[in-house]
């Protein structure tokens, strides 16, 4: 059976530790041989933009932008269609490696069997 890890990604900036904390384990996932996909809904779609995660702080935590490269490095980075539609965000305008998905992708994602899921 493989492991796969889907993480949602509810919090930005509005919240940094809760965003923090989901790339965190989403990185760490990674890098320990699980595949990861990683949603950012809400706040956090903004991350997928180029330059955007550079601008996230929050003393004694990882940097964002390397917790993405990460990811992106052995998983998938999925920006929620509607939260990008409400922000004005196109695939286009995404990092490389980054997609956008909606809810029947993530269902059929977490559906699967072998699945972990978490939402921060």
């Amino acid at each position: 059976m493989s492991k796969k890890l889907v993480i949602k990604v509810t919090a930005g900036a509005d919240a940094p530790e809760r965003c923090s904390q989901a790339f965190t384990v989403a990185a760490v996932a990674v890098a320990s041989g699980v595949e990861v996909s990683l949603w950012l809904t809400g706040e956090a779609t903004w991350f997928a933009l180029p330059g955007r995660a550079a601008e996230f702080e929050l003393p004694h935590a990882a940097p964002l932008p390397e917790l993405i490269d990460s990811v992106l490095a052995g998983g998938t980075l999925t920006v929620c269609t509607q939260c990008a539609a409400r922000r004005g965000v196109t695939e286009g305008d995404l990092v490389g490696g980054a997609r956008i998905a909606g809810a029947q992708v993530f269902v059929s994602e977490v559906m699967a069997e072998g699945v972990q899921a978490l939402v921060y």
